[in-house]
């Protein structure tokens, strides 16, 4: 049984032991009707208890037993109505049944969790993956896994196509539709969520009906993960803190009850780098007192490595069309380069990334029958275009289109990002979060230039 359904039912008993007090002073005042009518309120209540038991227990469940029982004292109290039975005998043989009732509640029947997860990009379930297969194994819990729904904006701010990537996440993940999971009536214990902005996001926006400040109050404990992981920062480095601070201080980690992070340093600039700003709002000192912060901001690591270290080259599915540019006469494998692309590097290199990119391309292009080329861009780089730069969205199509129908390398635009690392050999393009995702599997990092060209 949920927790507040479990509360629900205690104070639905609680209810019965008033009654059975207005019942003994209708007994004392020789009130018959209005006895009979309370017994039969009581009786009413006790058997939508069961009912609620019933449900959620199975039938034949042991309290079920201790309500017959007291439904049973009801009708012998009711019956001693004529035979003069006093208000202290009623109580104690209404007492003595419902106490039954109530520490049957209380140690019979085990408190469940419902956990769900609500991530809105695919490509960006491996920020949750391992806690919900944890608590998809815990047999005391119930895990949903729920994407939402998410925006891309418009040039104007406002928001434009809906996407939903229900479709898109693993086989072995059990995807439950946002529409016929109502948060409102589960009330979930706990809730996990991976994207901090709520309508601060200038590309993309969740569905507003899913932005932390109202999540906050359909649960009891609201856990932000970051979708990203990044290199590891010392918390007295502050000149490299003030280049992702704005990463501490967003919807998602104000409304947080925990916000789990990489690492404990990473926690300790959260807790610095958020009680500064929350000073400046003139927060409470719920949000500024590093004491109380420390239970709020955790560095267990964040399960974008989990997947990494479980993702091997040999379990990884791989379509026909890969395998044919993969594989060389003698069956061997050529060698596989995880080519990223980032938003960050396009929107501070403008045309000169897309320039960076033709160059990258010829080279492999003429290197492929030792090479393979993985190119894999963000998946919000032609929403961040459009909405941004949309003077490079053309071009940045063509640049798209053309490799893509030249058919020389491989084209992921997949939500799996750890197969690209698993059965890559090397990691080749931006900075961006991969990177630090890449260097956990021990093999080569080469950051690329974009004032270097070969053709120069």
């Amino acid at each position: 049984m949920r927790k507040h359904v479990k509360k629900e039912v205690l104070e639905l008993i609680g209810s019965l032991f008033e009654a059975h007090q207005e019942i003994g002073k209708a007994i004392d005042k020789k009130q018959t009707d209005t006895v009979q009518n309370m017994l039969a309120e009581c009786q009413e209540y006790a058997i939508h208890l069961g009912g609620i038991i019933e449900q959620m227990e199975g039938e034949g469940f042991v309290t079920v037993s201790h309500l017959e029982k007291y439904c049973e004292m009801l009708f012998h109290v009711h019956a001693g109505l004529t035979e003069g039975i006093t208000s202290s005998k009623a109580d104690r043989m209404l007492r003595k049944a419902l106490l039954a009732v109530e520490n049957s509640v209380k140690n019979d029947i085990p408190i469940r969790k419902e956990v769900v997860f609500l991530p809105y990009t695919a490509s960006m379930w491996d920020a949750l993956e391992s806690v919900y297969l944890a608590a998809v194994e815990d047999p005391d819990c119930d895990a949903y896994c729920v994407p939402i729904p998410y925006f891309e904006r418009n040039q104007d701010g406002s928001l434009g196509k809906m996407h939903y990537e229900g479709g898109e996440f693993p086989k072995d993940i059990h995807v439950t539709d946002y529409r016929s999971y109502s948060l409102e009536e589960r009330k979930p214990d706990i809730i996990y969520i991976h994207n901090p902005y709520d309508d601060w996001n200038l590309v993309t926006c969740v569905h507003p009906d899913f932005f932390s400040s109202k999540l906050k109050t359909y649960t009891e404990k609201l856990v932000y993960i970051p979708y990203f992981v990044t290199k590891e920062v010392e918390p007295e480095d502050q000149a490299t803190i003030d280049q992702m601070k704005h990463f501490c201080f967003l919807p998602g980690v104000i409304y947080a009850d925990k916000v789990i992070l990489q690492s404990e340093k990473m926690a300790q600039i959260y807790i610095n780098e958020y009680s500064k700003a929350a000073k400046e709002k003139g927060f409470s000192k719920e949000h500024t007192d590093k004491a109380i912060l420390a239970k709020k901001f955790l560095g267990l690591g964040s399960p974008k490595f989990d997947k990494v270290a479980r993702s091997r080259k040999e379990d990884m599915e791989i379509p026909e069309d890969w395998s044919r540019l993969i594989e060389k006469e003698d069956g061997t494998w050529k060698k596989i380069i995880f080519y990223n692309t980032s938003i960050g590097a396009l929107l501070k290199h403008n045309e000169k990334m897309l320039t960076k990119m033709q160059d990258v391309f010829r080279q492999f292009k003429e290197n492929r029958e030792e090479v393979t080329l993985l190119w894999r861009p963000h998946p919000l780089i032609q929403s961040t275009l459009q909405s941004m730069r949309p003077q490079l969205w053309a071009q940045y199509q063509e640049i798209k289109q053309n490799y893509i129908s030249e058919g020389w390398g491989i084209y992921d635009d997949t939500a799996d990002l750890d197969r690209a690392i698993a059965i890559s050999d090397g990691y080749y393009g931006d900075t961006s979060s991969v990177v630090q995702l890449y260097q956990e599997t021990g093999k080569p990092v080469m950051l690329q230039n974009v004032e270097i060209l070969q053709e120069d």
